[in-house]
């Protein structure tokens, strides 16, 4: 029995993910790259995968008010097959209530048994016909349990969001993590322009046009595979968000300079700044991961840029050449993620309350370390893509009440317009519902002229 494409693509790519720990874009690229599907199956593909991925607490919710065996004593095959065929019946309204139930049949004819493909069948077809459709708590009797059922997150989140930004604005957080992000792209300035791109890949029968808040970032509208473009293969763009350009356009980096990224895998910020830089000075991009310091230097050569060094090493241990030797350093910590959920659905169900301490104690330990490489009168910049106040502004804070020799720097000026009335001293807090960006915080930190 023939099974559809896209939803078994989509079948094997969860299985990486729920069953193995794959990240979910990663292992979604990696199924992509190796398997030739056209346009219309990979679209399809993406869409169940990162569907079945945010939705997954809500649809196992559904799928156990209608079934008579519990979630855990399932196969993790027929368990994913249950998902996607809910998911499909439950936010897919272009889908027929038919398809979704028959080719999750077939699937689980070829991934289980005969049993199994009956018991995907009676299922699905009463979650079809409105089981399970009572499963979200009373919001007034257990607002952070409606919230975390309705939007499909662990508890701790909701009721952690809750707790932080108040009700209203926690709802409209959840909800934008739930949303599709753009496709955003950096102009490689060394190359072209942001018009120059846009009409470049007009040519290529892309839709472009320009991003919200930085001057080098363009939004793709069009559904391409960016790896295909030959604008891509020829160095004038890098994929990256808008909130993830802007530590870079706050450090400011000027050429001839030596800059220090510490934790810079994939690359993203530290060709941003070599291209801040007009390919002129030095930057070395640090990173833990001897495979990662390859991703940079292949993103380098491909936008063509030369000034980048890179070096395996624990950013959080000092080096003592390193000490006061840069002008300026970036810091783009490692941190719980939660601001880039609506990119990274998987970093719901990765994430537990118990891990912010031994994240926060890391990032104690790395801006310590980083802030040692700053001569006096550079400048350092500490970023995260999360949204918890104990992994930014406290850990800012902290370090400042312990080092002296820094201090806040006015973040406003280094800042688009639109998003520096946001900001409080030297840091910025962007949210995705408000900003229609990446979560992302930043601190710009400089150090005292001896």
């Amino acid at each position: 029995m023939k099974c559809d494409i896209a939803r078994e693509a989509a079948l094997k790519i969860l299985y990486e993910i729920n069953e193995k720990g794959a990240y979910s874009n990663i292992a979604l690229n990696k199924y992509l790259s190796l398997h030739e599907l056209s346009e219309r199956d990979r679209a399809f593909t993406t869409e169940l995968v990162y569907g079945a991925v945010k939705w997954k607490l809500t649809l196992d919710r559904t799928v156990a008010a209608c079934s008579d065996i519990k979630m855990e004593k399932l196969s993790p095959w027929i368990k994913n097959i249950l998902r996607l065929g809910t998911y499909q019946l439950l936010y897919l309204t272009k889908v027929p209530p038919s398809a979704a139930v028959n080719e999750s049949v077939k699937l689980a004819g070829r991934y289980g048994h005969k049993a199994s493909a009956g018991y995907v069948n009676a299922v699905l077809r009463n979650i079809a016909g409105g089981g399970g459709r009572d499963i979200i708590p009373d919001r007034t009797g257990d607002p952070v349990g409606y919230l975390s059922v309705r939007y499909s997150y662990p508890k701790w989140i909701t009721e952690k969001f809750t707790e932080l930004f108040g009700e209203e604005f926690a709802e409209s957080l959840l909800e934008a993590g739930n949303g599709v992000p753009d496709l955003t792209v950096r102009v490689n300035t060394l190359k072209t322009s942001t018009e120059g791109l846009i009409e470049t890949l007009k040519n290529e029968g892309v839709e472009a046009q320009p991003g919200r808040y930085v001057s080098e970032a363009v939004i793709i509208k069009s559904q391409v595979s960016v790896a295909g473009l030959e604008a891509f293969r020829n160095g004038l763009f890098q994929v990256q968000d808008e909130s993830s350009m802007l530590p870079a356009a706050v450090l400011a980096p000027q050429p001839g300079e030596k800059v220090l990224d510490a934790c810079s895998a994939p690359g993203g910020k530290a060709t941003h700044m070599a291209q801040m830089m007009k390919n002129r000075g030095l930057i070395t991009a640090m990173d833990i991961h001897g495979h990662k310091l390859k991703l940079i230097e292949d993103a380098a050569g491909r936008l063509g840029i030369d000034i980048i060094s890179t070096e395996l090493h624990d950013a959080a241990v000092p080096v003592p050449q390193h000490e006061g030797a840069y002008d300026r350093a970036l810091l783009d910590a490692p941190c719980s993620g939660l601001g880039i959920i609506r990119r990274k659905p998987d970093i719901k169900w990765a994430r537990e309350s118990r891990d912010i301490g031994s994240i926060t104690a890391l990032q104690r330990r790395l801006i310590d370390s980083v802030s040692k490489a700053v001569r006096p009168g550079g400048v350092m910049v500490y970023s995260t893509c999360t949204l918890l106040p104990e992994e930014n502004e406290c850990i800012v804070r902290d370090f400042l009440n312990n080092n002296d020799e820094f201090y806040e720097d006015d973040i406003a000026a280094f800042l688009p317009h639109e998003l520096s009335k946001h900001a409080r001293g030297g840091m910025l807090q962007v949210y995705p519902n408000r900003d229609g960006i990446d979560g992302f915080f930043i601190a710009r930190l400089a150090r005292k002229e001896k």
